[in-house]
Formats: structure tokens, C-alpha cells, sequence
């Protein structure tokens, strides 16, 4: 099914102007378009559209320790819910991590790279507010983390 996620403010790059009112086209796990909701929903009318608030970007790439948590599982869920769908390999050594990361999309990377909403390009989204805090993520097309 293809989604539309679409924002006050969209960024094709987090350094890149905002686009007001824009959003993403997403079908299965690769971007199908970005630009303006209008022209969007023309393009795409039997898409669902979700609408968030804040700006919508494309999806971090977690660079330091994961964060604590009881079991290598929790740990991804965590990174997550911080925006990021990949982690760098030198802080997801151990084979439970890395099974844990495959098992919900989440890419280890041997270095960092940028971050960017390309049409066909993997479809990692993050939503964040005015403080850069995560109010959803967008992992391959999924939505995995919601801020209730």
C-alpha cells in the first residue's frame, strides 16, 4: 500500500531548505516521491496520508553506544525511538545485536553516511519537533515508533 507521511515542514536533507507543507511518497520500503502535499495526493489518489506534526527528514544514522537496555532487542527498539535506523558496527559487535538489528531493518554500517530522501531510495523517515526530539520513525517503509 502506498502512504503518503506528510509535514508541516519536509527536509530532503537535515541541512537542506524546508519544503512547507510537503511530504513523502512511500511504497513498500522505497520512496516513490517528495514535494508538495497538493501534488502528492494528485499523483497518488488512493494513498493513505498520515499527517505529522514538526518536520519530517530523513532517518539518523545512531553513531555512538546504543543505549542501555536489558536485551540486545530493546536496545534497537531504543534507537528507534531516538529517529535512527542505523547504527555503526563498531557499537553492534555482539551477534544478538546484529540479529536484532536484521530482524527489524535497522542497517549496520562500517561509517557513517549521510542522510537523505531520494526518490527510489530506501524509505527511512524521521518526524522530529521544534526541540529535535523523535515523534515517529520510518524504517523501510514501516512505521516502527509513534510518540503516543
Amino acid at each position: 500500500m502506498l502512504t503518503i507521511h506528510a509535514a508541516e515542514r519536509v527536509r530532503r536533507t537535515w541541512g537542506s531548505a524546508s519544503l512547507e507543507g510537503g511530504a513523502v511518497a512511500v511504497e513498500g520500503g522505497r520512496v516513490a516521491a517528495v514535494g508538495p502535499l497538493a501534488e502528492l495526493a494528485e499523483r497518488f489518489p488512493g494513498a493513505r496520508v498520515r499527517r505529522w506534526p514538526g518536520v519530517l527528514g530523513p532517518a539518523r544514522v545512531h553513531e555512538g553506544p546504543l543505549p542501555d537496555a536489558p536485551t540486545p532487542r530493546e536496545q534497537v527498539h531504543a534507537v528507534l525511538k531516538l529517529g535512527a535506523v542505523a547504527v555503526l558496527a563498531e557499537y553492534a559487535g555482539s551477534r544478538e545485536l546484529r540479529a536484532a538489528a536484521e530482524r527489524n531493518d535497522v542497517a549496520v554500517l562500517e561509517r557513517a553516511r549521510p542522510a537523505a530522501l531520494v526518490d527510489l531510495g530506501r524509505a527511512d523517515l524521521a518526524v522530529l519537533d521544534d526541540g529535535g526530539a523523535c515523534i515517529a520513525t520510518v524504517c523501510a517503509g514501516r512505521l516502527v515508533h509513534r510518540r503516543r
